[in-house]
């Protein structure tokens, strides 16, 4: 589908995203004759965009020499083309259809290309000096293991090396030009590795630190003419966090300039952190001023909980935030709900469903296809909703 075609998808006020896992109980790109059912699904939940993740671990789904495409050349070789077929057929139903892409973690994938083109010095080091290729299973090593765990265990890259950068921003030029019906790109691990529990910044010499490589020291000193902190020191910790928080910031900004250059039109969304603190004091993800510079066209908090007393907290900061948007660009902000979390509870999967979508002007996306594909009944109570939502007077 060309170009034209997918800016010919209109955005809709009732925006209802659902993320498609590559690798999950579905494996859709792999399985052509799984569209239909995504799509018949997508439509009985009352979708309008769908997040099909096509780069995962270093592996791709698209054609590219900057990854490890087999998966991509396996349905090809067979005859079929599973993302372009997804694509027109979303399109015939008034779907968008965005590109969802782990960014920076490699799973737990030492030998990706991207690895084996730019060396070990692409990969985060804690403030150690450890890198996480030496963490045995991709875990804190012993002693720290007694009090830390890796929020995400994985090999993560680098976002302040700029050779990790520009990689990463010609994969997903070799992406969008593979498929110029896409109408979006979605951005997941767009941050900073973490370690449990949290520590609010490395100003307080607590926790576990992380993206302390030697390159990355060595280019804050030449930016600013200031020691990074390492290992024991804690000189310039402010300058450093804002450093690292301005290297992901450009990394977002190089990918969407790449992309949209290559597919001019193309939605920038990410997938963030919903604590928004947290994302910026430890992820050093700054969402909103990446929303604020038009970095994102609209981003999508994970807020996945049981807690109902967490998700209204949760609801109400999103609608807070995407009401104080400054007036000149408003904030265009989904609540990511996990929905898996009710698979025992389809009721409360309902329940959160229309807490989220409570607050005029919030979208909301489901997570995901597959763990609702494999839940009948929680498929069933979400199709309900949509059904009663549909007959609803006005609607």
């Amino acid at each position: 589908m060309d170009t034209a075609a997918a800016a010919a998808v209109p955005v809709r006020a009732d925006r209802r995203g659902l993320w498609v896992l590559c690798e999950g109980a579905q494996r859709v790109l792999e399985h052509p004759e799984r569209v239909a059912t995504l799509l018949a699904d997508a439509d009985a939940l009352g979708v309008t965009d769908l997040f099909v993740q096509v780069y995962r671990g270093g592996r791709a789904w698209f054609p590219t020499q900057l990854a490890d495409d087999s998966p991509s050349k396996k349905v090809r070789f067979a005859g079929a083309d599973t993302l372009a077929a997804l694509i027109a057929g979303a399109h015939d139903r008034g779907l968008r259809v965005h590109a969802w892409v782990n960014m920076l973690s490699l799973a737990k994938n030492p030998d990706a290309p991207i690895l084996q083109a730019l060396g070990r010095g692409a990969v985060i080091v804690d403030h150690k000096g450890r890198s996480l290729l030496d963490y045995p299973e991709y875990e804190v090593p012993l002693p720290d293991r007694e009090w830390y765990r890796l929020g995400t265990p994985a090999v993560w890259l680098d976002p302040a090396v700029p050779a990790v950068r520009d990689h990463l921003a010609r994969l997903m030029t070799d992406l969008v030009q593979a498929y110029p019906g896409l109408d979006g790109l979605h951005l997941d691990y767009i941050r900073y590795a973490d370690a449990l529990p949290f520590a609010p910044g490395s100003r307080f010499g607590v926790g576990l630190g992380f993206g302390f490589g030697e390159e990355s020291r060595a280019a804050f000193k030449a930016q600013t003419g200031l020691e990074a902190p390492f290992r024991t020191s804690l000189a310039n910790a402010n300058a450093w966090d804002d450093w690292r928080r301005a290297q992901l910031t450009l990394l977002v900004q190089e990918v969407g300039r790449a992309a949209r250059g290559a597919r001019p039109g193309l939605a920038i969304s990410a997938a963030v952190i919903s604590d928004r603190e947290r994302a910026y004091l430890v992820d050093l993800q700054d969402w909103l001023t990446w929303l604020d510079r038009s970095l994102l066209d609209f981003a999508v908090p994970m807020l996945y909980t049981r807690d109902p007393v967490r998700m209204r907290h949760g609801v109400e900061s999103i609608a807070g935030l995407s009401a104080m948007a400054p007036a000149a660009r408003p904030r265009d902000l989904w609540v990511g709900i996990g929905s898996w979390l009710h698979a025992d509870s389809p009721a409360d999967g309902v329940a959160q469903l229309r807490q989220a979508e409570a607050p005029e002007g919030v979208g909301t996306a489901l997570f995901s296809w597959d763990s609702i594909r494999e839940t009948p009944a929680l498929l069933s109570a979400l199709a309900t909703e949509v059904a009663r939502e549909r007959a609803a007077p006005g609607r």
